[in-house]
């Protein structure tokens, strides 16, 4: 019992907690572009419906790991952590983005299937892209630039 007990101490006490959940939206945003391209590619519904929903969990990801991340900022920097607000900032349009992708997408289930399709495929390029921007920034918090 005391083994487990040290761990919980440990992941709520002493480690910070946003770098258990930071990987997730990087990951499930570019699962979510990869799996857009090959869709386009291979003219296929199953693989967009699987961007779809990695896209839908990149959204729910994001904001525990913005939540965990802010947190960590007052708890570790007392608030003044490197490019902070940048991050923030950056973590609200890709909530935003992730967001807007999946609801705009579950409205119009034919969206891939329509003219603007580009514009889809874009917005989740887009959303992997700030995933990485945010990821490069965090790496300048533990590193140094």
């Amino acid at each position: 019992m005391e083994f487990i007990n040290r761990i919980i101490h440990a992941l709520t006490e002493l480690h910070p907690t946003h770098p258990m959940f930071v990987h997730f939206p990087i990951a499930l945003t570019g699962a979510a572009f990869l799996f857009i391209l090959l869709a386009y590619w291979r003219n296929n519904s199953s693989l967009e419906q699987t961007a779809f929903a990695n896209i839908v969990l990149a959204a729910i990801s994001t904001v525990v790991a913005g939540v965990t991340g802010y947190l960590d900022n007052i708890k570790n920097y007392v608030g003044e952590a490197p490019n902070a607000s940048t991050k923030i900032i950056l973590a609200t349009v890709l909530f935003l983005l992730t967001t807007g992708i999946s609801i705009a997408r579950f409205r119009n289930p034919e969206m891939f299937r329509k003219s603007n399709r580009i514009l889809y495929i874009a917005s989740y390029g887009l959303s992997f892209a700030i995933a990485i921007v945010l990821a490069f920034l965090g790496a300048v918090i533990l590193y140094g630039f």
